[in-house]
């Protein structure tokens, strides 16, 4: 099975976000977990799916739990 990827602009398409808000939180260190190869960022597909599944919540007095490294 292959692994698909995202490019920056793809997942901002995705959430329907600025690329820039993705830069930001790479060098916050939040958003989903990325792959740098020299000046590429691709996010994988199933990182993803999981920072997506971990932002539900029932109220907003819920926190986020950090994801299991």
């Amino acid at each position: 099975m292959a692994i698909r990827h995202l490019n920056q602009i793809e997942l901002a398409a995705r959430w329907n976000i600025s690329h820039r808000t993705l830069e930001r939180w790479r060098w916050t260190g939040e958003g989903p977990q990325f792959i740098k190869i020299g000046g590429r960022v691709v996010y994988r597909l199933e990182d993803v799916e999981a920072f997506e599944a971990n932002q539900l919540r029932a109220s907003t007095a819920e926190t986020p739990t950090k994801p299991a490294a």
